[in-house]
C-alpha cells in the first residue's frame, strides 16, 4: 500500500504538503495538482492510511529531543504533533540534555509503558541503544541524527552539504582564516557538518584560495568542539580569538553556541562583518540583530512532521523497507557575512 511518504518522494515535496492537499490546508494550485497526480498513481487513499491508527485512539508516542529550549528543537516538536494530531495520536515530549543515561531511562519507560512507537534525536550517535526496542518490535524513527548500528527509519538533514555551503559562502565573501566551531564529536550532526567545512577548505588550501594556519594542521587548527550550549559557544570562540594568528570568520554549526561566539566577539571587541559569523540554524531574531545573522536554514517542522508520518505509517503496519528521508538545507545571506574588514 502507498505511503504518505511515497507520494510525497513521487510528487517532491515534503509529507506535510501531501496531508494539507488532503486535509484542506493551504498548498499552491500547482503543487496540489502535482500531488493528486502522484497520490493516484500509486493508488493512495488518506482514509485507508489512517483506518488502522484511528482504531488506537488515546494512543501515546514518545519523542526524545536534546535540549527544548534550542528553537529548532522546538519547530521539530510542533511537526512531530501537528503529524500526530491528525491520528489522534498524542505526544509525550522527554528532553534528555544530550545525556546518553537520561535518554536510556526515558527509552525504558517507553518500554514500560507500551507506547505505540517513540521518534529519537539520537544523544550519542555510538552510544544511544535502540535494541530493546527493536526487540519488543516498537516502531521507532531517528529524527536529526543517525545512531550507529541502529536499523531505525531515520529523517535527517543534508547536513554536510549545509556546512559546505556555509563555508564557500564566507570564502566567496573574502574570508580567508575561517574557523568553525562544532559540537560534541559523538554526535552525526556535528561530524557531518564539519565535514562539509573541511571538504571545502581542504580545495581551497589546494588551490592556493586561502592561507595555511603557522602551526598544526590546516583542517584542525582553526576547529574547536564545543557542547551545543551558548557558553560552549563563548568559550570556544574565546580560545580561537586567542591564537596567535586568529580566524578573521566562523561557521558555528548550531544557533545557540552561535549565541555565544558573538558574545565572546563582543567582549573582545569585535563584530560582523568585519569578522564574519555563519550559523547553522536560522532563529526568530537571525534577522533582527545588528547586524542581521546569515545563516544555514533547515525545515526543521518538516523534520518534524515527516518523522511522525514514518512513524504513523509504521504503527499502522506498514511493512515497506527502513526508508531514510534527507532534507535539504538552504543559506540565508544577511549582512553579518558582507565581508572582511580590511576588504580583502
Amino acid at each position: 500500500m502507498a505511503t504518505i511518504t511515497d507520494v510525497a518522494r513521487a510528487a517532491g515535496v515534503s509529507p506535510a504538503t501531501v496531508s494539507r492537499v488532503f486535509n484542506g490546508g493551504r498548498v499552491t494550485p500547482e503543487r496540489a495538482e502535482r500531488v493528486r497526480r502522484a497520490a493516484a498513481d500509486l493508488g493512495f487513499s488518506p482514509n485507508r492510511v489512517a483506518q488502522s491508527l484511528r482504531k488506537q485512539r488515546g494512543s501515546v508516542i514518545g519523542l526524545l529531543i536534546p535540549d527544548i529550549e534550542n528553537p529548532f528543537f522546538t519547530a521539530l516538536a510542533r511537526g512531530v504533533e501537528d503529524a500526530a494530531q491528525q491520528t489522534n495520536l498524542s505526544v509525550v515530549l522527554c528532553n534528555t540534555d544530550e545525556d546518553i543515561e537520561k535518554e536510556r531511562r526515558y527509552l525504558g519507560i517507553a518500554l514500560a509503558e507500551q507506547m505505540a512507537g517513540v521518534i529519537v534525536a539520537a544523544a550519542s550517535r555510538d552510544r544511544t541503544d535502540l535494541s530493546a526496542l527493536a526487540a519488543r518490535g516498537m516502531p521507532v524513527v531517528a529524527v536529526d541524527r543517525r545512531p550507529r548500528n541502529a536499523s531505525v527509519d531515520a529523517v535527517l538533514v543534508d547536513n554536510q552539504h549545509g556546512g559546505e555551503a556555509a563555508t564557500e559562502h564566507l570564502l566567496a565573501g573574502g574570508y580567508r582564516r575561517i574557523a568553525c566551531i562544532t559540537g560534541p564529536a559523538a554526535t552525526s550532526t556535528s561530524e557531518e557538518r564539519l565535514a562539509g567545512y573541511r571538504d571545502v577548505l581542504r580545495t581551497a588550501l589546494h588551490d592556493g584560495r586561502v592561507p595555511a594556519p603557522p602551526t598544526g594542521d590546516p583542517l584542525t587548527a582553526w576547529v574547536r568542539h564545543a557542547d551545543f550550549k551558548v557558553e560552549g559557544g563563548r568559550a570556544a570562540m574565546a580560545d580561537l580569538l586567542a591564537m596567535d594568528t586568529p580566524p578573521d570568520a566562523v561557521f558555528v554549526a548550531n544557533n545557540l553556541m552561535t549565541v555565544g561566539a558573538l558574545t565572546a566577539l563582543r567582549e573582545a571587541g569585535q563584530a560582523p562583518p568585519g569578522f564574519g559569523v555563519l550559523s547553522f540554524g536560522d532563529v526568530p531574531w537571525a534577522a533582527l540583530v545588528h547586524p542581521s545573522l546569515t545563516t544555514v536554514q533547515q525545515p526543521s517542522y518538516d523534520l518534524g512532521f515527516t518523522a511522525a508520518t514514518l512513524l504513523q505509517e509504521r504503527i499502522g503496519g506498514t511493512h515497506t523497507p527502513l526508508r531514510t528521508v534527507v532534507l535539504r538545507t538552504s543559506l540565508k545571506i544577511r549582512a553579518s557575512t558582507a565581508g572582511p574588514a580590511d576588504g580583502t
